[in-house]
């Protein structure tokens, strides 16, 4: 079943390829098109290579009754040296400028993304929206508005793969990582895992629903009238009940820690002298691992919360501290 699923997957893609299909999603076609752009140079010189290949044996082969003749001895020859030399290293700089390009595009952060929490477990993907809702293997989207996953992982490594899309992602255990998606197509189009997690991994599969704005909107209506509690709403709480604001403020004076305003996306000198940005990742480890990189000019005495605060706690809280501006 795991091979069926990578072999669909590929046949998606080849097939939007040859049928010069963008795919659904706005960097797709410059994903395909370096793809066909290695493609191809590897055709050419494979093309060149078995055609001389072919047509040597046929003209040099050793006809019947035909003596023997001794092969020329060749020392070198400095101009066609240089030539294989300098054709396949351009060749691999120009794919590895355009490949980088492409990747960077990819990877680059959209202004203005909405956000969606992401968790891989055993075996399904569960999706966490900013009002509160948790859905099991549906990730609903506008269409044409950018959207950013923030992803982690329960138990093992997971991958979240979107063929369409064009789109890999590691999904991490005690980290996130992030993936950007641009909806360019409504529909409804598969979500895999791509790395192999237990004997449940074939059928660890979702499903991406890009709609038009207005049914969007009534979606996200549905979910109000629903009465759940959002995650900003729900951090809020949890800073407030767990004792951070014993140490911590929001006004941005310092305390016995570092003030909370402003904490998110901010550069931050450690003790070490070391500098890193408190992006999900920095801030997840400082609450269940306080004493792993301790900001200067504090003493590395806040307690652990690994065994008070769940990873949906954690989650929401960093979805609450992104609103302290």
């Amino acid at each position: 079943m795991s091979r069926f699923i990578y072999l669909t997957a590929g046949a998606t893609v080849l097939n939007n390829l040859f049928n010069l299909n963008t795919g659904a999603s706005r960097t797709a076609g410059e994903i395909d098109s370096v793809f066909l752009f290695i493609l191809l140079i590897g055709l050419f010189f494979f093309l060149v290579t078995q055609g001389a290949l072919i047509y040597l044996a046929i003209k040099y082969r050793r006809r019947k009754g035909e003596a023997e003749r001794e092969t020329p001895h060749i020392t070198g020859n400095v101009l066609l040296e240089a030539v294989w030399v300098v054709i396949p290293t351009v060749l691999i700089l120009a794919i590895f400028y355009y490949g980088y390009t492409v990747f960077n595009k990819v990877r680059a952060p959209i202004p203005g993304a909405s956000e969606v929490n992401v968790v891989g477990k055993k075996w399904m993907w569960v999706f966490k929206y900013p009002d509160g809702r948790s859905v099991v293997n549906e990730l609903r989207v506008p269409f044409g508005k950018p959207v950013r996953l923030v992803m982690t992982s329960e138990d093992v490594i997971h991958g979240f793969f979107i063929p369409d899309y064009r789109l890999k992602q590691d999904v991490l255990p005690g980290s996130y990582t992030e993936l950007w998606l641009w909806p360019d197509k409504v529909g409804v189009f598969d979500i895999y895992c791509s790395q192999y997690c237990g004997v449940g991994h074939s059928s660890m599969v979702a499903k991406l629903m890009v709609e038009p704005q207005a049914e969007y909107d009534e979606w996200l209506k549905a979910g109000k009238a629903g009465g759940a509690v959002s995650l900003v709403e729900k951090g809020h709480e949890l800073v407030e009940k767990s004792g951070c604001l014993a140490c911590h403020t929001l006004d941005g004076t310092p305390k016995v820690g570092p003030t909370l305003k402003g904490i998110f996306g901010r550069k931050t000198t450690l003790a070490d002298g070391k500098t890193v940005t408190a992006d999900e990742s920095y801030i997840k480890e400082s609450i269940i691992d306080p004493g792993a990189k301790v900001v200067k000019g504090f003493q590395p005495i806040m307690p652990t919360f690994k065994r008070t605060l769940s990873d949906d706690d954690i989650t929401a809280i960093i979805a609450y501290l992104k609103t302290l501006k």
